[in-house]
């Protein structure tokens, strides 16, 4: 029989913007979570204000007090450009662009190794007009290699999100990019259940199981074939227990974030709610699993 590890579960401060962090943080504990996914951006943790490590070191006991672990997320909409969403990206024709994404992108690796995180979060944006799909790989590529170096001195695996509408969209593309990168130890992978169930060929439970020897970060939520909207769990095509039983069997052992990011105006409820919901999935998987009587 397999090892099967009972799922850590947490939430994502991106659903939470509306709360300071401190009580974002008392919330989860509260609630029970396990931990958070700790977006890096202005209203929480801003890593590109002065002070950083100090902040840092405040949030890391912060999150030891509380009993909570974390991964690092650097899906901040604005963080480095107020006027364009997402932007720069890895893929950006600028170099000067691309390179403050990766300074992103390592100072994330610093942080996450300041707060003892599971890993840090990242994605290769989309294509920009007027670039051919060989110069997007090989920019992406050539932009993550420093981020990869800093990540395995760190000893903080890298988890790269497939995301629709990106350059790197589906698990075919992560190997495309691992292959190109050679295998490289701390390149790891961002599983999110929704996007599968948005636009991989497979069902999100087979794609846990297809993913599980590079898994080192997962999102959670609902979502509907064909359309990239996050949804709160119960309101989308997801069938969860057989997810959640994946995602067991596999005995991975990082954090599952739930992810709501347009959702902040209801983040406490949605919090509470999330948790029972996933807590119920899991009973459920349990149940099936278990012998008779």
């Amino acid at each position: 029989m397999s090892h099967r590890q009972r799922l850590r579960l947490g939430y994502g401060t991106n659903g939470l913007t509306d709360l300071r962090l401190d009580d974002a943080l008392g919330l989860l504990a509260d609630l029970g979570y396990d931990g958070v996914g700790l977006t890096l951006d202005h209203m929480h943790l801003d890593p590109l204000a002065p002070g950083l490590a100090a902040r840092t070191a405040r949030i890391a006991r912060r999150l030891g007090a509380l009993g909570l672990t974390t991964t690092v997320e650097t899906g901040a909409r604005y963080v480095l450009d107020p006027r364009r969403k997402h932007g720069p990206s890895l893929l950006d024709l600028d170099p000067e662009d691309r390179a403050a994404r990766t300074r992103l992108l390592i100072t994330a690796v610093g942080v996450a190794a300041d707060l003892g995180a599971h890993a840090v979060h990242c994605f290769s944006g989309v294509i920009p007009p007027g670039t051919d799909d060989a110069t997007a790989w090989r920019r992406l590529a050539e932009a993550l290699v420093p981020v990869l170096d800093a990540a395995d001195d760190a000893g903080v695996p890298l988890a790269i999100e497939p995301e629709p509408g990106h350059l790197l969209a589906t698990l075919d593309d992560f190997h495309r990019l691992r292959a190109a990168l050679g295998d490289p130890a701390p390149l790891g992978l961002t599983l999110d259940i929704g996007h599968c169930q948005c636009l991989e060929a497979a069902p999100p439970a087979a794609c846990v199981r297809a993913a599980a020897p590079w898994l080192r970060h997962v999102q959670i939520e609902d979502m509907r074939r064909g359309v990239h909207e996050h949804l709160p769990l119960g309101e989308g095509e997801i069938d969860f227990p057989p997810v959640l039983d994946a995602l067991a069997a596999t005995g991975y052992q990082g954090l599952t974030v739930v992810e709501l990011p347009r959702h902040s105006h209801a983040g406490p409820h949605l919090a509470a709610s999330s948790l029972a919901f996933l807590r119920d999935a899991a009973r459920t998987t349990a149940m099936k699993g278990a012998p008779a009587s």
